[in-house]
């Protein structure tokens, strides 16, 4: 092996001896009644999904050894270099699936995602991208069996959305997902262009993971509850009833709003699934702007500038700028097909894995 592997080896045995006390701590009738039991079986299966593979790793390692070391009998050399090339060939392998599992699997990925986006710069024309990164998703989710809630929704004057809050909810969600955050930008003609320029328009995309109770502790006295009547489309049912929520958090000033749902008590959940999920994001980015070996993703402004990623309608071009990515089948991918990109987020997350991992997940 090669001795840039050696500290990742010695992680991921640290894991695997985790992992087996784990599977004797539950296997104890005493543990399987106490509060600790639903937290360790969601480590014990997050562990599973990497120490299977360092299993076969360390099996082919042994294949390995045991092949070179047949080299020296001159009737067995010629299979055991056969051996040998095969099983350099299956630890590399190895070695690149764990790692982008780990990449994928740590605490957070599969939550459900809660996905903001807002349009920024470009008027209408940012409001309509906005609606078309929704459906994006949308048709993303739809492809991978995820299932896809609306929490709350503010509709363009001439299409689309001045902002679209969601939720996104399956294996893996927010560990794909949170790739889309940043500035978005997108280069095309409007449909109101009479002489057929090409303007720039943004929208920006937040992905937060779902916060659960014991992640976040809301003191009730911080917040501000409102009711009001829901707005939009929706029938006789959203005229007569307030059941539209608004929550403030007053200590850190996020407010958050739902209409989605009939009932004001399940708004009110929903909204303050929200609210937790904020909250429990500006605290994770105040801890990684603490860790030189991590540093806190911005959503961006808004403005043209301000982007991760460009969409360029005339030349059917994608272009990611954090991975210098680029594809030249834009329609394909407005239609759900994200599955290159992120693999390709994943494949650049690899490269410093082996410098900034600390060996949890």
């Amino acid at each position: 092996m090669a001795d840039s592997n050696d500290d990742l080896l010695r992680k991921l045995a640290h894991l695997a001896a985790r992992h087996a006390e784990l599977e004797s701590r539950l296997a104890d009738p005493q543990v399987a009644g106490s509060k600790e039991y639903p937290g360790l079986v969601r480590e014990h299966g997050r562990l599973s999904r990497v120490v299977e593979p360092f299993s076969r790793l360390v099996a082919a390692q042994d294949r390995h050894g045991q092949a070179q070391a047949m080299l020296g009998d001159a009737e067995l050399a010629e299979l055991a270099r056969e051996e040998v090339a095969e099983s350099a060939d299956l630890i590399e392998q190895l070695i690149e699936e764990i790692k982008g599992l780990i990449v994928q699997g740590d605490a957070l990925a599969d939550r459900t995602a809660i996905i903001e986006v807002r349009a920024g710069t470009g008027g209408d024309e940012a409001c309509l991208f906005a609606g078309d990164l929704v459906r994006m998703y949308h048709l993303h989710a739809q492809r991978r069996g995820w299932r896809v809630d609306m929490i709350d929704v503010s509709e363009g004057e001439k299409g689309g959305f001045k902002e679209a809050v969601f939720e996104i909810r399956g294996v893996g969600a927010y560990g794909l997902m949170r790739y889309e955050s940043g500035g978005h930008r997108v280069q095309r003609v409007p449909e109101t262009e009479s002489q057929g320029r090409v303007h720039t328009s943004a929208a920006t995309v937040a992905v937060l993971p779902e916060a659960e109770a014991v992640d976040v502790d809301i003191n009730e006295d911080d917040l501000v509850i409102e009711r009001k009547r829901a707005g939009g489309a929706g029938g006789q049912h959203v005229n007569k009833t307030e059941s539209a929520i608004r929550v403030t958090h007053k200590p850190s000033g996020i407010v958050v709003s739902c209409q989605d749902e009939k009932r004001q008590g399940a708004n009110l959940d929903r909204a303050m699934t929200v609210l937790r999920s904020r909250i429990f994001e500006m605290e994770r980015a105040k801890a990684a702007a603490l860790r030189a070996a991590e540093r806190k993703e911005q959503v961006g402004s808004g403005d043209r500038s301000d982007r991760i990623r460009t969409y360029n309608v005339p030349q059917n071009r994608i272009s990611d700028h954090r991975i210098n990515y680029t594809s030249y089948d834009l329609d394909r991918y407005l239609l759900g097909h994200l599955e290159d990109l992120q693999q390709a987020m994943i494949d650049h997350a690899k490269v410093a894995l082996l410098s900034t991992w600390d060996g949890a997940l």
